[in-house]
């Protein structure tokens, strides 16, 4: 029997916690994971690993969590994401939405979009496949 959202978000919120070092009361389902959770990005590496071994799947290099977009011209220019990197984004994470972030597509607000909504969904895409 697949696992429901709410098993998902349990167990994410645990991992979230263990790795950033926090309680899993301060781990919401809208939590923004660098703003409201304190996590950097080498904290994400040892999320998606987490996340593969709690969850038995796989994550993909760049598949949760884009890389190496602001060092390629084409994808960020002027701190910000142009309309081709904007593309790229949305073919490597279609488990986000990316509606509120085209209309001020600032390099640094990137991060805002990782929410535990979003590793949830994405968990859940994974376990459905």
């Amino acid at each position: 029997m697949p696992m429901t959202q709410d098993e998902i978000f349990t167990k994410i919120q645990g991992i979230l916690a263990d790795a950033l070092a926090i309680d899993t009361d301060e781990v919401a389902m809208d939590s923004r994971l660098t703003s409201d959770l304190g996590a950097e990005s080498i904290d994400f590496l040892d999320i998606a690993f987490k996340l593969e071994q709690a969850f038995g799947i796989k994550i993909n290099q760049g598949e949760l969590f884009p890389e190496n977009l602001s060092q390629n011209p084409k994808y960020a220019k002027d701190g910000k994401v142009t309309p081709d990197g904007l593309a790229e984004l949305k073919a490597r994470l279609p488990h986000i939405n990316f509606a509120k972030f085209e209309s001020d597509p600032q390099l640094a607000k990137l991060g805002e979009l990782f929410t535990v909504r979003v590793l949830v969904a994405f968990v859940a895409g994974k376990l459905n496949k």
